[in-house]
């Protein structure tokens, strides 16, 4: 098929494209349609084999059985595709791609998006242009300016220009640039001259935080083994008294530290770190403080929640992720700092082809000079056009029905006893239960093991904004995964070994425990299924498993929202 050459031509295979995604249900949320119809790999490799050895002129007979609805073109020929063709391929990436649009998907931290959010990332496509220079994206630009001011002001940070940031394409880039920033302010002359000479520095993260940090300790020449793991508490939260003596004891070497990164909403816990101490020993030590709160920072539009950032105010640097919990297309990552031209300093290199100081026009609108990017997409107008279209107001909102959502306990699962028996079960059959979770396809929720709180295999549940969660759509979480797993007792073939070191291993403490006591656990983001597997172990009897009535529980911290009645404007 030859590529569209009018404007004519465009606009149709667009329109095609809206009606192929309607009829293949790629939009719908009502949850009745399979998350996925999952295809191993070796499958779609064997199809794409088939198909280079299939004659054009054997189609009448994979038409006539139907094979075209189980066949994924993948390889690219020398010869272009007919337009059928291209509409069968369209179809079939729909058809076998998950659909994150559903409100049964619960695998990742980000999920469906906000439909003014995929509006805007349709016209930045379509108007295919850079962020680096006001002369070739005006309107993206000044855009990008408002939604760095008004999330400079959620974050408590002075506004522009003694406050700063840029889009970022991901938060590994976002805590890079972190990094760097703090590794300028302790040594200018790093950027001219290199390492070469310096003291090791040494940047410190939790043992819970994103592994972004030791990613960026190897591309910025510091060595991972310069990355301080700060041990946390039993709640994921980093101990600000093991900071303290890991920076006494790198200082003793001889090192040089530079960088804290603290976390507000780890990746599996969503555990939010204690900003205040940690700003305090940050401060004294002459330490810069960088927050990924690229999970947790989307509570700082609600003012129920933003508590649980509390001292966000005091950090030198900020990463935020509109695209997981708030539901903009990804992707959409925010950097944000204190200081005057701080990033213009630390970034440009004056490429004067680009950046030429005698325009005709305030060369202050340049931005791409502060960027470690050349080319860098117009991210901001997706979030800029969810925030104009929603308001404050309406985002909020739509933090707050979520926070329900999380807060949600199904009764019959507030009554369990957690002996070891009854934790060695979960650990046992929650990789086979998620293995028929994708192969139903009904479905989607991820599940991992934390080895530095002594856990093994456990559900990792997250809800998001988009599409809105509802507590039918937990219930369909806890009913669909006991329905997987009803027949798990006393089937041997099904059961999954964990490791050894594990099994045999003296139990921690379980008010550790996420989810299970989830009324007197520091409240998440989303809550961790853990507990998901409880309604699963009462339908199975387990013999020692005793039900008792759980007292009841401090209120305070986690009871069902209200909108709040603020006037404030957008």
């Amino acid at each position: 098929m030859d590529a569209p050459t009018s404007t004519e031509a465009t606009t149709e295979l667009l329109k095609r494209l809206l009606e192929i995604l309607d009829e293949e249900n790629a939009l719908d949320r009502t949850g009745s349609k399979p998350v996925l119809e999952f295809v191993y790999p070796e499958d779609l490799q064997i199809i794409v084999c088939i198909l280079s050895v299939l004659n054009l002129h054997l189609k009448r007979y994979y038409e006539k059985f139907n094979l075209q609805r189980k066949l994924l073109p993948i390889e690219l020929t020398d010869e272009p595709a007919s337009k059928e063709e291209i509409e069968t391929v369209i179809r079939q990436t729909i058809r076998y791609s998950v659909k994150t649009f559903s409100p049964h998907f619960h695998n990742q931290l980000y999920a469906g998006i906000d439909e003014y959010g995929l509006a805007g990332s349709w016209l930045t496509d379509v108007l295919n242009t850079s962020q680096y220079t006001y002369e070739v994206a005006p309107v993206f630009t000044m855009m990008e300016q408002q939604v760095i001011e008004q999330s400079l002001k959620l974050v408590g940070y002075p506004p522009l220009p003694e406050g700063d940031g840029i889009l970022c394409p991901g938060g590994s880039l976002s805590n890079m640039y972190g990094m760097v920033m703090a590794r300028y302010k302790m040594i200018p002359d790093v950027k001219r001259k290199g390492l070469a000479g310096l003291p090791q520095l040494v940047c410190f993260t939790s043992e819970a935080g994103h592994y972004s940090i030791t990613k960026g300790a190897h591309w910025l020449g510091l060595g991972t083994d310069n990355v301080y793991k700060v041990k946390c508490d039993e709640f994921g939260r980093m101990r600000p008294d093991d900071l303290q003596a890991g920076i006494a004891e790198v200082k003793r070497q001889g090192h040089l530290p530079f960088f804290v990164n603290a976390t507000c909403g780890t990746t599996v816990l969503c555990s939010f770190d204690p900003l205040p101490e940690i700003a305090a020993i940050c401060r004294e030590e002459n330490l810069w403080l960088h927050v990924d709160a690229c999970l947790g920072g989307t509570l700082l539009l609600s003012e129920k929640y933003r508590d649980r950032l509390k001292g966000i105010e005091l950090s030198n640097s900020v990463a935020w992720n509109p695209h997981k919990m708030l539901g903009a297309p990804l992707q959409c990552s925010l950097f944000l700092i204190k200081g005057k031209n701080t990033l213009h300093e630390a970034n440009c290199v004056g490429a004067r082809y680009l950046f030429q100081q005698d325009k005709h026009y305030d060369v202050s609108w340049d931005t791409g000079d502060k960027s470690l990017q050349c080319g860098r997409k117009v991210d901001g107008a997706k979030l800029w056009l969810m925030w104009k279209a929603r308001g404050t107001k309406g985002l909020c909102e739509s933090v707050e029905v979520a926070m329900s959502a999380v807060e949600y306990i199904p009764p019959s699962m507030r009554t369990q006893e957690e002996t070891q028996e009854w934790w060695d079960k979960l650990y046992e059959i929650t990789a086979k239960v998620k293995g028929r979770m994708m192969l139903e396809g009904t479905l989607m929720v991820g599940y991992t093991p934390l080895s530095y709180c002594n856990l093994g295999n456990f559900f990792r549940m997250v809800v998001t904004c988009q599409p809105p969660p509802s507590n039918a759509s937990m219930d369909y979480v806890i009913d669909k995964i006991e329905e997987l797993a009803a027949d798990f007792e006393g089937c041997q073939e099904f059961v999954v070994g964990v490791a050894s070191d594990n099994r045999n291993s003296t139990p921690r403490s379980r008010p550790s425990q996420p989810g299970i006591r989830l009324r007197s656990y520091p409240p998440p983001l989303r809550w961790l299924h853990l507990n998901v597997l409880c309604l699963i172990l009462e339908r199975l009897r387990l013999k020692n498993c005793t039900m008792h009535e759980r007292k009841d529980q401090n209120e305070s911290n986690l009871g069902f929202c209200e909108l709040p009645s603020s006037e404030e404007d957008n």
